[in-house]
């Protein structure tokens, strides 16, 4: 059997910064308890190896039990303002562990809707990331006496409905459509083309993380060259989630796994198996993925 790795695959820059933060942080306070806002990546070995240290995850419910002596890290995710606001406020040490790309889009949201912009946002509802940047939209808003429309939509299907319920005569210039980092190159470059043709002045600034094309290109190229294509990462990670997609698109054999004891028996008999993995998933999962394929032989 011959292994072939994604050329681009595994921990981005974000969530290395939001593992660093959180590693630093347990070595440094040894008297209170480190927390991570919500779950720091999507993937659940690392939650679990950060859980075996002594990182305890914390919700809005509880930020109430947080005391002077401890830190809580802000997820690679990000939080809307008045999270940071209200856990700054319990004078515990905050570090933001949010990823800088993630952190600019906040920012960018929040100027737009201070300027009284339609955002138009591609994107899943409930994400942590869509939160945080729907939050930071929201107290752009409201420090400019603003009214915030913020339109999140995940198809070709909802734009399209989500236009014709804003606007049913005339189109106002100042629309802009932004995206979560991680969101589809290809569905969001199809809802940009449909949504500018109907708003000509539409403002189209592409927010996904370079990580997240890098890899579904990657991908692409890998299936070319495979008989199965094994994705390795969190099943809750829209990342890791739209790379099984596409990899069940390209591929005859496709399998998303969180670890190597899931590795569907058909695999080991394939001649050729590519690896990728989402940009929350450890080196050694990987690693270890690779090293029980090759042990069969």
């Amino acid at each position: 059997m011959k292994i072939i790795r994604a050329e681009k695959m595994g921990f981005c820059a974000g969530v290395r910064h939001a593992v660093k933060t959180a590693d630093n942080a347990l070595e440094e306070n040894k008297n209170g308890q480190v927390y991570s806002f919500g779950p720091l990546i999507h993937n659940p070995l690392a939650l679990k190896t950060f859980e075996n240290r002594g990182l305890k995850i914390l919700d809005e419910e509880k930020i109430s039990c947080v005391k002077k002596e401890d830190t809580v890290v802000i997820r690679a995710h990000g939080v809307p303002p008045e999270i940071k606001e209200e856990l700054e406020k319990t004078g515990a040490k905050v570090l933001d562990g949010t990823c800088p790309i993630v952190q600019a889009n906040q920012k960018k949201c929040a100027d737009f809707a201070k300027n009284g912009w339609i955002i138009f946002f591609t994107g899943d509802a409930n994400h942590g990331e869509v939160i945080g940047i729907e939050g930071a939209a929201r107290r752009g808003a409201e420090d400019a006496g603003k009214k915030l429309d913020f339109v999140l939509v995940k198809s070709v299907e909802e734009a399209v409905f989500e236009y014709k319920k804003l606007f049913s005569e005339n189109v106002p210039e100042n629309c802009v459509l932004i995206s979560q980092t991680t969101f589809s190159v290809k569905l969001f470059d199809e809802i940009a083309a449909v949504l500018k043709e109907k708003i000509p002045e539409l403002k189209v600034l592409r927010t996904i993380c370079p990580a997240t094309y890098d890899r579904q290109d990657s991908l692409t190229d890998l299936c070319k060259k495979v008989d199965g294509v094994l994705v390795i990462g969190g099943k809750n990670s829209a990342n890791t989630n739209r790379l099984y997609g596409k990899a069940k698109s390209l591929c005859n054999h496709a399998a998303l796994i969180e670890k190597a004891d899931e590795i569907p028996e058909k695999f080991f008999s394939l001649e050729k198996v590519g690896l990728t993995a989402g940009a929350s998933t450890p080196d050694d999962v990987i690693d270890e993925v690779e090293k029980t394929l090759t042990k069969s032989f």
